[in-house]
């Protein structure tokens, strides 16, 4: 492992928007901001979005300075990857974002039912592998969690450029009648 990644947990540790769950406060118990994170954690009352494998967090900065009326809250399991978006929270000081490393299979430790708004999953690993296709983000594992956090009103936004997880989804969505507003297979060329 590199210096600088080493460095890069280090110093996200010290970032007040940033959450690094120990493995025993999320499995199989209930983390101490699950439902609490509008007051404990964003000090408000706006909604909260969530994105899912986040990356280097910059989409979660990106909507959190566009719309500051609503919560985000950027979630992956790559520490150093989130510490570029943790940082870039810290120096400009936005208070309506924040950073979460985890596991998705946690997540119903983290959220209580109803308290999450939106969810975004943008360009996730499509998981090309067969033994892998229950790790997809849009799983339908995955897709009943989110259901359990989501207030009713709410919804899951999915950008990928995978044609392959754009099919799987698809079929996913067909299969369990899920509701879908809008399905575009090419975000590139259409806008």
């Amino acid at each position: 492992m590199g210096k600088d990644k080493l460095r890069r947990f280090r110093e996200n540790l010290t970032f007040d928007c940033f959450v690094q769950p120990e493995f025993d406060e999320v499995f199989h118990c209930d983390h101490p901001l699950k439902g609490r994170w509008r007051s404990d954690f964003f000090h408000n009352d706006n909604p909260i979005v969530l994105e899912l494998g986040c990356g280097k967090g910059e989409y979660t900065v990106a909507l959190a300075e566009h719309d500051p009326s609503r919560n985000y809250i950027g979630i992956d399991i790559k520490g150093a990857r989130m510490w570029r978006g943790a940082k870039s929270v810290t120096e400009r000081k936005i208070a309506n974002a924040g950073f979460l490393r985890t596991r998705v299979e946690f997540i119903n430790g983290l959220f209580a039912e109803n308290e999450v708004d939106e969810i975004w999953i943008t360009f996730p690993d499509p998981q090309l592998k067969s033994r892998r296709a229950k790790k997809r983000l849009t799983s339908p594992l995955f897709l009943e969690y989110y259901a359990r956090l989501l207030k009713p009103a709410g919804w899951i936004n999915l950008k990928t450029d995978s044609k392959h997880l754009f099919a799987y989804t698809n079929e996913v969505v067909r299969r369990y009648s899920l509701p879908c507003e809008v399905s575009n297979p090419d975000i590139y060329g259409s806008g």
